[in-house]
Formats: structure tokens, C-alpha cells, sequence
């Protein structure tokens, strides 16, 4: 692996990260690195972007779900055969679990995994207050290293040349570029259609006016330069350590409606043993027939609810499947999918699969959002009485249940402790997305139940 790593930083969110690194991963690929993108946080939409441009799967980096060692080891494996890896940060650089520490920080993920940091400051509407803000992210996290600084929002090339002066004077790192602020680049649609258009080609044309736009203001071989640290190396044995085939095959919904999968859940189940088969319920394809197990993740199914609606081939495949008793995990929208129906914020309503009882209904603020401490369940097949693991919630829609059901697990976070989700038979259904690093035996159990399914020893049906 490389020994360039560096960390995209912000002073807060909405400071312009999502932008700057997209940019700078798509100016590093202009000039023939290889690059291999990272997201700090619990995030799905900015690595899909980062996969897009650099032509390799993003990974999630998540200092609170998951062990110190395990942040390494994903990104040792990750950095593979590229040049330079670019982290992106979450929220401001020092924002995450707790207000009192560090816990799940960008500024705690730069130190764990010794990257070095460039730090993006929004400039608009001052000068010498900007060497003040970042020497106050330098007096809060000395054990952390920022390296340079891009001003970002500047009003013109003068503007940067005094907060240049400023900052470097004062702060003593290098400000290696801005980017004006009436430079209109927002980022295209973050949610309708984002999974087809990326995988079309078609934000192709916005990479490369992104890529030009930071060559022409950001020296980005200074960048490279700054990148270089130390090399990585792994303190035990490798959670993705592969094991014997199991002969057993857990099918993977993959389209626009359902997209959200952390990378190390699908190869640590893998590395269990099973082959993953991907299908898309929005096309209407039915539920590959040698499946053992079925995944069906996280998305937007609100947004193609009609759709999804009208392919009663593809909904019936899954309710037979799953009333079969095949091992299934429903996560956030493929939990929305399994219900009865979901009702849009202007009221129409869309009949879905039909086995949850209850509907799904949108609504314009946030019902959820934080990370979850996950406990399992008697009957939960993926995660069992006394057994633990870590997620994340976020969702706008609430669920309307129209009768008694057994939750699938308790999940506990700022607001406490309840019982969450759906729980029949071999259906593990709610709104908390898992993180199967934070308990590699989710991975295991659930490859374990696959083969039990495929035997005739797991003859749960509905």
C-alpha cells in the first residue's frame, strides 16, 4: 500500500468537503494516480460519488461502530495498489459521538489512522479571522496533524492572497489553494436516481469541470507531497480472514431503490463462506432461484414507490421466498419495502411487498437519526439473546403497525433503550442499519442459518 494518506477536514458541515474532495480525488486522477477513496461516518451517498470518480469502492471509516484496529485494517486492505488515499471528514473535525471528546470524530480517525490533514475553511467574509479558526482546530487537537489548509468561499484571488498571509504567518502550515465561492458547482442530486446516473456515466461531465476548476486554484502536488506518512500495518489477525466456501448463496437487492450496504458487510460475508448474487427489485427481477439468504438494504424506495409498486413479479418472488423461511435481513428501506404499503408526503399511497403488517408513511422532518447500540433477540437468527453489535438510524418515514409483532431487537441510544423492528420467523426486519464489523458473528450466523436453510435443518416457515 501507499504511504499517502490525507484527511479532507472541515470546520463544520456545509463548509464545502464533499465538493473539495470530489474534486481533488477527480484532479489526482487527472494526473494518472491511482486514488482510493474513504468516508468518515456512518455516510452512504458521498463514498458512491467517491466510487464514481475514482473508480474504486469507498469505504467507511467509523471510529464509534467499530475497533481501532479494524478502522486500520479496512484501510490497509482498501489501499491496495493506490497511490494516495483521500479520507473525507464528517461534520466539522471535531464533531462526533460526544461534545466532550473525540469518539467518532474525523479529528479521532486522522490520528488512528496517522493521516495527516488538510483542513477546509470556509473564508467568505473575513481575513486575519480565519488564521484564528484554525489555530483553534490546531490548539484542540494537537495529536492530530493539519498540514495545510484550502480557503474555500473566497471572493477572489486578493481575498485568498490576505488569508494566505494570514494563516500561514500565524498558524505555520502551508494554504495550498481556495475555491471561489460563485464558482456554482453544487453537487447533483444527492438522492433521485443518483445510483443509475453514476453507473450511466452521466455526472462524468462534472467530475472533470470539478477536476479542472481545483487545478486551476489548488496546487495539488503540494498535496501530494503533504500526503506522505507513515505505512500501516496490521496488529492481528484480519477480520476478512477468508474461510472455506459454504456452498450456500445469499441474494443481494442492488438498484437505485436499494443501494445502501457497507462494503465490509458484504465481504465479511464473503469471507464466511457465501456467494452473493445481485438483483434488482425495481427492474422487476424475482429472487434468483439457487438463493439461500436474502439482503435487502437501505435506499430510496419512497422515491420509486410507484414503481416498485407495479412489479407484482418481483414483490411476489420476495413474500414467497421469505415465507419459505429464507434467512433474511431487511434493513431501513427493504424493511419499508417488506410492509404493506408506503404513503408518499402528498398522501398517495403504493402497495408493497405486503408482509409486514402496517404501512409505511413519509413525512418532511426527520423521524431518526444517530448511531445505535444494537442488542440481539430470542428467534433473531443474525443476532441472538445476550449478543451485541453497533448501526445507525436515519429515516423520514414512520412506521404504522396494524398489529402485534415481536421486535426483532432492542436498540439503545441518547433518548434509551427499546425494542425496534420486525421479528417472523427467518425475517430480521427494521429500521437500524448493522455494521457487521462491529460483530463479525452477525456474518457468521447468518451464513450459518443460510446452510441450515439449504440442508432442511432451518425449516422456519411463515
Amino acid at each position: 500500500m501507499s504511504n499517502r494518506r490525507l484527511v479532507i477536514a472541515g470546520t463544520g458541515s456545509g463548509v464545502g468537503k464533499t465538493t473539495c474532495t470530489i474534486g481533488l480525488m477527480a484532479a489526482l486522477r487527472q494526473k494518472g494516480y491511482v486514488v482510493q477513496g474513504f468516508k468518515c461516518g456512518p455516510d452512504y451517498i458521498d463514498p458512491s460519488y467517491h466510487t464514481a470518480v475514482t473508480g474504486r469502492v469507498s469505504r467507511n471509516l467509523d471510529s464509534w461502530m467499530l475497533e481501532h484496529g479494524t478502522v486500520r485494517d479496512i484501510v490497509i486492505r482498501a489501499s491496495k495498489g493506490a497511490d494516495i488515499s483521500i479520507i473525507e471528514g464528517v461534520m466539522g473535525f471535531l464533531d462526533g459521538k460526544s461534545p466532550l471528546e473525540n469518539t467518532g470524530s474525523t479529528a479521532e480517525i486522522s490520528m488512528i489512522t496517522d493521516s495527516p490533514v488538510l483542513l477546509i475553511v470556509n473564508c467568505a467574509s473575513m481575513a486575519r479571522s480565519a488564521a484564528a479558526i484554525v489555530k483553534g482546530f490546531q490548539a484542540l487537537t494537537p495529536g492530530a496533524g493539519i498540514v495545510g489548509v484550502i480557503a474555500n468561499k473566497v471572493g477572489s484571488k486578493g481575498h485568498f492572497e490576505i488569508v494566505k498571509a494570514a494563516i500561514e504567518q500565524e498558524c505555520q502550515v502551508p494554504v495550498i489553494g481556495y475555491m471561489k465561492r460563485e464558482q456554482d458547482i453544487d453537487i447533483p442530486s444527492r438522492h433521485l436516481g443518483l445510483v443509475p446516473a453514476i453507473e450511466r456515466g452521466e455526472l462524468d461531465s462534472f467530475f472533470e469541470r470539478l477536476a479542472a476548476l481545483v487545478s486551476e486554484t489548488v496546487d495539488i502536488d503540494q498535496l501530494y507531497d503533504l500526503a506522505q506518512t507513515t505505512e500501516l500495518t496490521h496488529e492481528s489477525a484480519t477480520l476478512f480472514k477468508q474461510r472455506e466456501s459454504q456452498d450456500i448463496c445469499i441474494a443481494v437487492a442492488k438498484d437505485a431503490a436499494f443501494n445502501f450496504y457497507y462494503q465490509e458487510n458484504l465481504e465479511l460475508l464473503e469471507a464466511y463462506g457465501a456467494k452473493l448474487l445481485y438483483f434488482s427489485p425495481l427492474q422487476g427481477e424475482e429472487v434468483p432461484k439457487e438463493a439461500d439468504g436474502l439482503y435487502l438494504g437501505g435506499g430510496f424506495p419512497e422515491e420509486f414507490a410507484s414503481e416498485l409498486s407495479e412489479k407484482a413479479e418481483a414483490k411476489s418472488s420476495i413474500r414467497s421466498a421469505i415465507e419459505n423461511g429464507l434467512p433474511t435481513l431487511a434493513e431501513c428501506g427493504g424493511f419499508m419495502y417488506l410492509t404493506e404499503s408506503i404513503v408518499n408526503t402528498s398522501g398517495e399511497e403504493f402497495p408493497m411487498a405486503g408482509l409486514i403488517p402496517g404501512s409505511v408513511k413519509m413525512q418532511t422532518k426527520l423521524a431518526a437519526l444517530g448511531y445505535r447500540e444494537i442488542f440481539g433477540m430470542e428467534g433473531n437468527f443474525i443476532l441472538g439473546s445476550g449478543q451485541q453489535a453497533k448501526g445507525h438510524e436515519f429515516h423520514y418515514s414512520k412506521f404504522e403497525s396494524r398489529a402485534a409483532a415481536s421486535p426483532a431487537y432492542e436498540t439503545a441510544s441518547r433518548f434509551g433503550k427499546k425494542a425496534e423492528g420486525y421479528l417472523m420467523s427467518n425475517l430480521v426486519a427494521g429500521y437500524t442499519h448493522f455494521h457487521f464489523a462491529s460483530n463479525p458473528e452477525l456474518a457468521e450466523q447468518w451464513v450459518k442459518a443460510c446452510v441450515e436453510y439449504k440442508e432442511g435443518e432451518n425449516s422456519k416457515v411463515w
